[in-house]
């Protein structure tokens, strides 16, 4: 056997183990990071504390700081990982870390910029929507320095493959925000604040949250031991290179960019849309309070839900970046096509029934959280509407990676601004449409007092969304085809696991609605626990897992062989 072919050998399966490991640990951290997400909406949403109306003036200073933090920081922390990772490629360690002192610097100044202008524009943006979120946007503004300099960190590390860091800070801030969120919104309601003081007083738990996960990075990197990751390394240590200041930010730059500009488009999106569906019903003869509350309801609620899936595809296509690029970097071919073959294929393994479940049960299992029946309502509806882009969603994620690891970082650019044209389009007219055919409610100020007739306005959202989703990942796959010359096996990476997700979803839909077993939460639990248990038998029946798959897996040789003698996979 020749040794060079096995050295390989052995060393792109230790950098699959490597990345799975990585996926497991980020999984994880973003599933339980989602979990305490929806638990701060849960008590924050209720009427003992912000209400439908003060969710809403909480969601829409949210959204102007995600849009924020998305221009600040979101494609470069992929772009650090991306440099550091080709740097440690070439044995070049002492230039990673030089690397890394420059980009923090440029990360800190960007930090201090982006503070800054929304502070400064925190009116601005509140005269958009046209409701009194001035303290929500200012409280929060800090919070972009902070990001911005944990940013920096997350990027460093994950250059290393460790996502362990990453995804304790991330755990952290979230308890963070759970924590002090309520503590802080119960103090502003016991000492009689209006309800948009209340939000902003909510909003402190994200900025002390995203504080303490700031100083856990900072600590974590001054006891790293990145020798221990470069020695796993098979390359010789070129401690002569390094790399110019100015071509360090200049290539930072050049890769962040492109990204950044497509992941702030659809923030952008989001950030234009509420002031559209606020500014359009106010328009229509909606009072703003109203307004508030059905944003504040669709946000909270529908919104909310439907994030909880793709939590468990983001640590895929985070990890899958340094893993293609150091593929495509050595020009091994097989290994780019396999790790893209099997991201695609187990991100619609867990997508697709994700997707069809939660359109089949979004009443009952929206019941489980929150236990305001009028709320639940208004929101079931409109979550079966947008449920079924979660399996797009997490396309775009996928394909994002594959286009960003083989330096194609622009092109999402032009997927995400034909998608967010047709999200906005579609929101604008639709509300005028469905808005004339109804009328308004004139004088009802609260979600509970406004008949349902009048809510379908809210249709607009959802559906301007599914639309968004879908025209963005098929511009997405065009991409791909084009580009980097891949194109999927429909049938072998999709269908399997789309005729599984129907028999689970259908499964789930009619345990619930025709079997009289329990009620409430046990009567959801027991549904969903019939859909798991039918979408694994369908998965195993049909084999959808193949052998390249399984091995991919930590203890795939292990896993692999038990799956075999029970005939369950190919």
């Amino acid at each position: 056997m020749n040794p060079d072919k096995k050295n390989t050998t052995v060393k792109a399966k230790n950098s699959k183990n490597l990345f799975f490991s990585g996926v497991l640990i980020l999984t994880l951290s973003n599933l339980l990071v989602k979990v305490l997400g929806m638990l701060l909406k849960v008590p924050l949403a209720s009427e003992s504390l912000l209400g439908n109306r003060g969710i809403g003036y909480y969601q829409a200073a949210y959204e102007i700081y995600v849009w924020f933090y998305t221009v600040s920081t979101v494609g470069l922390p992929i772009a650090v990982s991306i440099m550091i990772s080709g740097a440690r490629a070439k044995g070049r360690f002492r230039d990673s870390r030089r690397m890394f002192k420059v980009i923090f610097a440029v990360f800190l100044a960007i930090g201090v910029v982006g503070t800054t202008l929304m502070a400064a524009l925190h009116k601005v943006f509140a005269s958009q929507y046209q409701q009194p979120i001035e303290s929500c946007i200012l409280v929060i503004a800090p919070t972009l320095l902070l990001v911005c300099v944990s940013s920096a960190f997350r990027g460093y590390f994950q250059g290393h493959q460790s996502m362990t860091p990453t995804a304790i800070s991330e755990v952290i801030e979230a308890v963070g925000k759970f924590a002090l969120g309520i503590f802080f919104a119960k103090f502003a309601l016991n000492r009689g604040y209006p309800i948009h003081i209340v939000a902003a007083y909510a909003l402190v738990g994200l900025t002390v949250g995203t504080a303490l996960g700031m100083i856990y990075l900072f600590i974590t990197k001054l006891f790293f031991k990145e020798e221990r990751y470069n020695a796993s390394l098979d390359v010789v240590e070129d401690s002569e290179t390094v790399t110019p200041t100015s071509q360090i930010v200049k290539t930072l730059f050049m890769i962040g960019i492109p990204i950044t500009i497509s992941s702030s488009v659809m923030s952008l999106t989001n950030v234009i849309d509420g002031m559209i569906l606020s500014t359009r019903l106010q328009g229509l003869g909606y009072t703003e309070e109203l307004a508030a509350a059905l944003f504040g309801n669709y946000k909270a609620l529908a919104v909310t839900m439907f994030n909880m899936p793709p939590a468990l595809i983001y640590p895929i296509s985070a990890s899958i970046v340094p893993l293609l690029s150091r593929a495509v970097a050595a020009k091994d071919a097989k290994l780019v096509k396999g790790t893209m073959n099997s991201s695609l294929k187990i991100t619609a393994i867990i997508s697709l029934p994700c997707a069809l479940g939660m359109a089949a049960l979004s009443k009952p299992l929206l019941g489980i959280l929150f236990k305001d029946d009028f709320a639940v309502d208004a929101a079931s509806p409109l979550l079966s509407v947008i449920a079924p882009s979660i399996f797009f969603l997490s396309m775009i994620s996928i394909t994002n990676s594959f286009l960003q690891a083989h330096g194609h970082q622009q092109l999402p650019i032009i997927s995400m601004v034909s998608g967010a044209v047709f999200k906005l389009a579609t929101t604008f007219f639709l509300i005028g449409i469905i808005g004339s055919s109804v009328g308004a409610p004139l004088g009802v100020l609260d979600l509970d007092k406004c008949p349902p007739e009048f809510r379908r306005v809210m249709f607009a959202a959802p559906i301007g969304t599914f639309l968004c989703y879908l025209v963005t990942m098929l511009f997405n796959f065009f991409f791909v085809a084009k580009k980097i010359k891949y194109t999927p096996n429909v049938v072998k990476l999709f269908l399997k696991p789309l005729i599984s997700a129907v028999i689970c979803a259908g499964a789930a839909f009619g345990t619930y609605y025709y079997i009289p077993i329990g009620h409430g939460l046990v009567k959801t639990l027991f549904s969903v626990l019939v859909a798991v248990i039918v979408y694994l038998a369908m998965i195993f029946l049909t084999k959808a897992l193949d052998r390249d798959d399984v091995l991919l897996l930590p203890k795939g040789e292990k896993i692999y062989g038990a799956l075999r003698r029970l005939k369950l996979v190919a």
